[in-house]
């Protein structure tokens, strides 16, 4: 391969790192309380005990963190699903996985597990939710010891649909308070104040990239396919078993401390596949920095644009995605009548 690939790739990784580092720092300025750019080195370092320095540091930094996490973790499981099903349209959510987290969550808010045994029980009985989902989802997929991914795609929509119902039941027979708990955890939010889980979910959402490239290859050959990815020397059924397991996780992972915020896999590496092209060396660092920009900026957007109230993050990612992802279709249609 030339050298202009690898400086054209080098190009693109700085423009996304350019666009993270801009996210982060119109999220650190804009709130209910500006704060100048200019300032925001000086109260870091010398502003201890001003109102400045506390809105920083506990709640726009640890926000920037963990939707850097989120964000980053949900593009790499759209990357990893759509290479595995060779599907641009298979998203984290596709597989029921947000369906079982909502409703373990949902689950938890109705028992009043929150306030018998702490704020930690939401984010676990979310994890526990999409965890039990991603094993169903994966026993009934396999047979005879082989996984059929075209089956695991369909039996993830009814396990969705499922997971639904029984949440709307849920709903439906609970307190009017528990229902507006239920209802905002499931458009997703960043505010979490527990330190710990957000140290756990930029582990793993990092853990998560570094584990992903030992499959770049593998990757790249399931782009032509499974039985010409074997012919390749490719352990096809334990690549797509790991793999799942990855994305999985990733996912889990995001649902259970952020709630359902949808698009973000779907849409991103939509538009890096685009702007990059398929390869996946490439495809996925460049899918995680922006994913992780897309997250900060659309919270940022989610706390300001009707403060001093906030919306759920995933209004504005769901309006935004929504529309991009059809102008990106409207477009290639267009691209593909005129070729």
């Amino acid at each position: 391969m030339s050298y202009s690939r690898y400086i054209k790739w080098g190009l693109w990784l700085l423009l996304f790192l350019l666009i993270v580092i801009s996210a982060v720092i119109y999220s650190l300025s804009s709130g209910e309380i500006d704060i100048p750019l200019t300032k925001i080195t000086g109260i870091l370092l010398d502003g201890k005990g001003s109102i400045e320095y506390t809105v920083l540091s506990e709640i726009r930094l640890p926000r920037i963190i963990l939707g850097l996490s989120v964000g980053g973790a949900l593009s790499l499981a759209g990357v990893i699903l759509q290479g595995i099903y060779r599907n641009p349209l298979v998203e984290p959510y596709t597989l029921g996985i947000s369906g079982g987290a909502a409703l373990g969550v949902a689950f938890a808010i109705v028992a009043g597990l929150s306030y018998t045994i702490g704020s930690i029980m939401l984010p676990l009985a979310g994890f526990i939710g999409a965890l039990a989902t991603v094993v169903s989802v994966y026993t009934l997929s396999v047979r005879k010891g082989k996984i059929h991914t075209q089956n695991m795609l369909l039996i993830g929509v009814m396990v969705s649909f499922i997971a639904s119902s029984a949440m709307m039941f849920l709903m439906a027979t609970t307190t009017n308070e528990n229902l507006h708990n239920i209802v905002f955890w499931v458009m997703g939010s960043l505010d979490e104040a527990n330190e710990n889980l957000i140290k756990i979910a930029s582990i793993i959402s990092f853990c998560g990239l570094l584990v992903t490239y030992l499959f770049i290859h593998t990757l790249n050959a399931l782009r032509l396919g499974e039985e010409k990815a074997r012919h390749l020397g490719i352990n096809t059924d334990i690549s797509i078993k790991l793999l799942f397991i990855i994305a999985s996780l990733l996912t889990g992972m995001c649902v259970s401390v952020a709630g359902v915020i949808g698009f973000v896999g779907l849409i991103i590496p939509q538009f890096i596949r685009i702007v990059v092209g398929s390869d996946f060396r490439i495809l996925i660092i460049s899918s995680f920095l922006t994913g992780g920009g897309f997250i900060v900026f659309c919270d940022t957007l989610a706390r300001t644009i009707i403060a001093p109230n906030e919306l759920p993050i995933g209004v504005i990612t769901g309006v935004i995605g929504g529309i991009s992802f059809i102008f990106i279709l409207i477009n290639l249609g267009r691209k593909s009548r005129l070729m």
